[in-house]
């Protein structure tokens, strides 16, 4: 809402999104989420590839790709998911001291991220834990055991928030009875590898 030169209010609305014929938007709402979305994501990747070159400390290569996977997690966790696709999950502790997982999604009529951003998000989400995964076992089967934990913790962090949206986007109540999605979390804490198979 703006004021007018005679006093009064004037409502006005600002539409950075275009529309095609099909209805679908064209445009990136969010470019800041999106760009930080891939940026932390690659940037871990990159560094993870590289840092040797530029430095022979492991300590400082290891902390610098643990601060990047860091940042993605907690930026995709709590900014970019919302933005981009409406998801969102956590964790919280009831009274009884029981931890229990929250998976929310948008409403129908709710906007969000446009159809670019949603692509862009799930694509991010999906390829950078495969990445991490080919990285686990070239690590393994090349004994430079060293960088197995950094590799490790990447796809740990990677695959807990595609867990957590793949959840989301399922949505837990209407796809898995409640015995069933804690059997499942169970299973996903105690053998990740047999849930990733599954997925």
């Amino acid at each position: 809402m703006t004021e007018s030169l005679s006093g009064e209010i004037v409502d006005v609305s600002l539409d950075f999104v275009t529309e095609d014929r099909a209805g679908r938007t064209t445009t990136i709402r969010h470019p800041l989420a999106t760009f930080f979305h891939l940026f932390f994501r690659v940037g871990a990747i990159v560094a993870y590839l590289f840092c040797d070159w530029f430095s022979r400390s492991f300590i400082l290569c290891f902390l610098l790709v643990i601060a990047l996977l860091s940042c993605d997690f907690w930026s995709v966790k709590n900014v970019t998911g919302r933005l981009l696709v409406g998801l969102r999950w956590w964790n919280q502790i009831d009274e009884d001291g029981r931890s229990q997982w929250v998976f929310e999604a948008k409403k129908s009529g709710d906007s969000s991220g446009t159809e670019a951003e949603a692509q862009i998000f799930w694509l991010g989400l999906i390829i950078c834990p495969l990445v991490w995964t080919a990285f686990f076992f070239t690590t393994l089967f090349s004994f430079e055991i060293k960088w197995l934990a950094l590799v490790v913790v990447g796809i740990s962090l990677q695959a807990a928030n595609l867990y957590g949206y793949l959840r989301c986007k399922a949505g837990e109540q209407e796809k898995l009875p409640k015995s069933a999605a804690q059997y499942l979390g169970q299973q996903f804490i105690q053998k990740p590898d047999i849930i990733f198979g599954i997925l």
